[in-house]
């Protein structure tokens, strides 16, 4: 399976952010599309990502004043992606060997999508039971 159909069952919407927004912007990004990551964009580009762990951490380091901070200052400007004929399970080992939970989805130099870990875990076990049940069907039919 690809990246690809993974983004048809989803969607191709992406929670993204200026990076000179201040987080606060970032959060109801977060927030009102119900997401632990963003990505920072500018004039078109990705130039970075915040998760949603990084907004804690530095809020347990720099208190309440954090959120009028500008994204640029607090982005993770090393941006793994993926692209949409990328198998799932070779993304998702990506994923876990650098303990990274989304991933954007990129079509040459335009972001065209985001996966999550959970988004590749869910469409992998749909795939596994569909075809439990091929087999099943094949097994019962015989």
């Amino acid at each position: 399976m690809r990246i690809a159909n993974v983004l048809r069952a989803k969607g191709s919407v992406v929670a993204t952010v200026p990076p000179d927004a201040p987080v606060a912007v970032m959060l109801a990004q977060m927030a009102k599309h119900r997401v632990g990551a963003v990505v920072v964009v500018d004039d078109g580009a990705v130039v970075g990502m915040v998760w949603e762990r990084d907004v804690i951490r530095l809020l347990h380091e720099r208190g309440a004043s954090l959120v009028q901070t500008p994204i640029l200052e607090i982005m993770n400007v090393d941006v793994i992606s993926c692209m949409p004929t990328d198998e799932v399970d070779g993304v998702l080992r990506i994923m876990t060997d650098r303990r990274i939970r989304h991933l954007p989805v990129m079509v040459g130099d335009k972001l065209s999508g985001i996966v999550s870990m959970g988004d590749l875990v869910k469409a992998r076990i749909d795939e596994l039971e569909t075809n439990r049940a091929y087999l099943q069907s094949y097994i019962g039919a015989g």
